[in-house]
């Protein structure tokens, strides 16, 4: 696991209420937009990539999914999560510590019909980061299975908590994905941080072939 970037992370939260974190959204609008298109099943497996303390698996979990897998490289970030669902609704979601640019948990996953990435592959700057992302994604994304990813758009910052951003488009993120995944959907949009900064992201959906 790389720990600098673990390290990074966890005094980010460690450091913030989740109220206070920049980039937290009190409800995930796009990203259930984009599942809503998915129609799968409510207990088919979903893996939120870089889950944070995001309230995305919340929703999940209100919604009636019952097979909801959180990874992050941040164990005190998914114990916030935690502490924020309580005990009988934590525990019924998989929570997974560990890094997706060297996954030793993760990649053990199978038949995920959603995998869910909101801000994270757009930190993954060196190819070989990139590259075992993409092979993780592949092998543990079922056929027929959904890939959500929010990144930075090309009109977007450049850096984000400390740290550089590669930008993408929906062309950038088709091409990285390859000919086994097809575009079903995308759109611009502009998140509003608290601080009145706006941060324009792109939103996509795939399905493997």
């Amino acid at each position: 696991m790389n720990i600098s970037m673990k390290e990074h992370w966890n005094e980010i939260y460690e450091a913030l209420d989740i109220e206070e974190l920049p980039w937290q959204e009190q409800i995930p609008e796009p990203s259930i937009k984009l599942l809503s298109k998915c129609h799968i099943n409510k207990d088919e497996t979903i893996l939120d990539v870089g889950a944070g303390a995001s309230t995305f698996v919340d929703y999940l979990i209100n919604q009636g999914f019952s097979n909801t897998n959180a990874t992050d490289i941040s164990e005190i970030a998914l114990n916030k999560i935690k502490e924020r669902l309580g005990e009988e609704k934590a525990s019924s979601v998989r929570w997974i510590v560990d890094d997706i640019t060297q996954p030793t948990h993760i990649q053990n996953l199978r038949d995920i019909a959603v995998w869910h990435d909101r801000a994270v592959l757009h930190f993954l700057l060196e190819e070989s980061q990139q590259q075992m992302y993409l092979s993780t994604l592949k092998k543990v994304v079922k056929k027929g299975g959904y890939v959500i990813i929010a990144a930075f758009s090309l009109e977007g910052a450049k850096k984000c908590s400390g740290l550089e951003v590669k930008n993408y488009d929906q062309n950038l993120l088709a091409k990285f994905l390859g000919e086994d995944f097809h575009l079903l959907e995308y759109f611009a949009y502009i998140f509003s941080m608290r601080s009145g900064n706006v941060r324009p992201y792109i939103y996509t959906l795939f399905q493997r072939n």
